[in-house]
């Protein structure tokens, strides 16, 4: 096979609707949107309106808000950091290289201190909570902000 041969599937593509090209097209002359009327009009249709009726987003309650100053972490408790081997310097790439993370978010790694850690680690994060901080130092690890 060629690159020129290559075909889609039968049955998986469809040529799209030209609509407003002559009667005899089936689809012609109105295009669709009938006789007259506000919604046979240019620029008529408002997104979300109901005909004078109280729109849905205006109906429902709203609550809260979004912070969108938020910063977002990839969080890791220390309890999993056992997994490594003693003496390991621990960063974001290792954590996700070994699976233990899915993805590395935009503002780094926050090592949380739920948990005991019984081996002796070097770990760099972004952020460390208080207890997390204290647990790896007593195993005997160091911590460093990066």
């Amino acid at each position: 096979m060629k690159l020129h041969e290559l075909r889609p599937v039968e049955g998986s593509t469809k040529t799209r609707r030209r609509v407003g090209r002559g009667t005899g097209s089936g689809i012609g002359k109105t295009a669709g949107y009938g006789h007259k009327g506000q919604k046979a009009r240019s620029g008529s249709k408002k997104n979300g309106f109901e005909g004078g009726q109280m729109p849905l987003a205006r109906r429902l309650p709203k609550r809260g808000f979004t912070n969108i100053f938020a910063k977002e972490y990839t969080v890791i408790n220390i309890d999993a950091l056992n997994k490594l081997e003693n003496g390991a310097v621990v960063t974001a790439e290792l954590l996700k290289a070994n699976g233990m993370i899915s993805k590395i978010e935009k503002d780094g790694l926050k090592v949380l201190g739920r948990g005991e850690l019984t081996k002796k680690l070097d770990v760099k994060a972004a952020k460390f909570t208080e207890s997390a901080q204290k647990a790896i130092e007593a195993a005997g690890g160091t911590v460093e902000v990066v």
